[in-house]
């Protein structure tokens, strides 16, 4: 079968390999649409120790079930359309037992520790579907838009955490894939106002279609200002920082209301990842600072549902879809901030 196997940073191939078998208690998935993440473009730029290479790219997959082992748990069968909680847990420790999966602390990812997406096939590792890990699709739902399931569902993640209502004012900052997936699921879960906050001209053009209410500059506009403006001077409700920047992970404070939730989304680069924020705001605001990381098998099912839905519409995230072969140009058109979310089809 043909697969993208990382071998190290700047060395990324398109290879002939061995179709995968389906082991005791796995399944076999015929992959149809791998999305490319920001964290594979990073990886193949700078690499990423957590990946066991050489190894099948891709965590944002969607496929076809073709073979369930006889031990596999689940209730799958031939034909049934499966996404993943790509990053399988354990089950057994401290943060397990808890329920906060996506904190387990033998995390194992796919197209990290085990074969990923970007391939024609992939066998699901028996613990995914022990864990729960493996949620079935309706049919109707296209192949590309359940591709992204797996980054919806960490904007449920973020957003449940952030405890967004019905009536809220949200601010987003960042308008790149998951900024806008963030700003989509929020108005899904009832935020009657959404700001989203973007330096990059072509991004804020790119943030257009997706109606929301306004899309700032904030080299330009400015945006406390105006939130507070449209708040009656209060501030936003909660604010999601979905830019992997400095700046705007300091300035969310003066933004946020008195009592309000103020999540740090994007993460740093490593090295570059302190800040340095007025504690008096915390205090005395009683300002909830938060951070949300990853997703569990019952977000992806909730962005699973959405999808399925159409509460969000995803298709509008997706703005390229290329053949596996097209790797490196997928990879161009990120860097070039072209994209949104570039999504693989295999035939």
């Amino acid at each position: 079968m043909r697969a993208v196997i990382y071998y190290a940073p700047g060395d990324i191939r398109v290879e002939e390999i061995e179709k995968p078998e389906c082991g005791r208690g796995e399944l076999l998935v015929r992959v149809d649409a791998c999305a490319v993440c920001g964290t594979d473009l990073k990886s193949r730029q700078h690499g990423n120790p957590r990946i066991n290479a050489p190894l099948v790219m891709g965590h944002e997959f969607t496929g076809i079930v073709e073979t369930v082992s006889p031990e596999a748990v689940g209730g799958f069968e031939p034909g049934d359309r499966v996404v993943m909680a790509t990053s399988i847990a354990c089950g057994v420790c401290f943060y397990c037992g808890r329920g906060w999966r996506n904190l387990c602390e033998s995390l194992a990812p796919m197209g990290f520790s085990y074969p990923g997406g970007m391939a024609e096939y992939v066998a699901i590792p028996s613990l995914a579907l022990e864990g729960g890990h493996v949620i079935k699709v309706p049919p109707h739902v296209d192949a590309t838009c359940a591709a992204l399931a797996e980054p919806v569902s960490c904007a449920v993640n973020s957003v449940q955490k952030c405890g967004v209502q019905q009536g809220d004012t949200v601010l987003v900052m960042g308008a790149g894939p998951l900024g806008l997936l963030n700003a989509l699921v929020a108005r899904a879960a009832g935020a009657s106002t959404i700001f989203l906050s973007e330096p990059n001209p072509l991004r804020r053009q790119q943030a257009e279609p997706f109606g929301l209410d306004r899309i700032l500059d904030p080299e330009v506009d400015g945006v406390s200002e105006i939130v507070r403006d449209a708040t009656g001077g209060r501030g936003a409700d909660v604010v999601i920082v979905a830019a992997p920047a400095v700046p705007p992970q300091e300035q969310a404070l003066a933004i946020v209301r008195r009592h309000g939730t103020v999540n740090l989304f994007a993460s740093l680069p490593v090295g570059k990842s302190m800040l340095s924020i007025d504690s008096r705001m915390l205090h005395y605001g009683e300002i909830r600072l938060i951070g949300s990381s990853d997703s569990t098998p019952e977000h992806v099912r909730a962005a699973a549902a959405m999808i399925a839905s159409k509460q969000i519409p995803v298709e509008k995230v997706v703005s390229h879809c290329l053949p596996l072969d097209e790797i490196e140009y997928a990879f161009e058109l990120m860097r070039s901030g072209e994209a949104l979310r570039v999504v693989l089809r295999c035939p």
